[in-house]
């Protein structure tokens, strides 16, 4: 992943990937909206996350940058190859193959075809796979999903809050939050952090 992240002043998250830096809104300006702070309270407790609290709020954020950043990575990585072999294969099927005057010729070729198609979609979809199912990811697309409404609704309430911010748009997928994986996270780093003070 990036280390877009390290270069950032305080204060500051990537938006969009490949965008410029951003400046987080303060949770407070978000909480003078009624109507956003009681959202934020409710989603609080069913995201167990403070949507008000903002070095979390910007620790998710920066976390959500590097998130979409990697799926796009995993995609160019083998949708790339896979559109490239694929419509090679097709257009030497199209302008070569079909006629080789054998019927085991043509057999051969599009089965070694077929093969090497599979195996680069079956990377594909691994690659995929391991993005979006991960259930770490999805809580963590969940909250930044979630506070993105949040702060929509802020802005529509009266608060200063740019428009788009936090210039990404919601997750359509792979956005569902898991309750037992963030049990396991949290009893993960709170392992590392007694390790580490011992």
């Amino acid at each position: 992943m990036s280390d877009d992240n390290n270069d950032l002043g305080p204060g500051e998250f990537i938006g969009r990937r490949g965008g410029d830096a951003v400046t987080l809104v303060s949770g407070s300006v978000i909480a003078a909206v009624p109507e956003a702070k009681r959202a934020a309270e409710e989603a609080r407790r069913e995201l167990r996350f403070d949507f008000l609290d903002d070095r979390a709020v910007l620790e998710l954020l920066r976390q959500r940058h590097l998130d979409e950043e990697g799926m796009f990575n995993a995609g160019f990585k083998h949708g790339v190859p896979l559109a490239l072999v694929g419509f090679g294969a097709a257009v030497y099927w199209g302008g070569v193959a079909q006629y080789w005057e054998t019927a085991a010729s043509r057999n051969a070729y599009l089965a070694v075809a077929v093969a090497v198609v599979v195996i680069q979609f079956f990377f594909f979809v691994r690659s995929a796979m391991s993005h979006w199912g991960d259930p770490v990811r999805q809580n963590l697309r969940a909250r930044a999903g979630k506070y993105r409404e949040i702060a929509h609704l802020a802005r529509r309430g009266g608060a200063d809050v740019p428009a788009h911010y936090p210039h990404y748009g919601p997750y359509p997928f792979a956005a569902t939050f898991r309750p037992e994986a963030d049990d396991l996270e949290q009893s993960g780093s709170k392992g590392s952090d007694d390790r580490g003070h011992s």
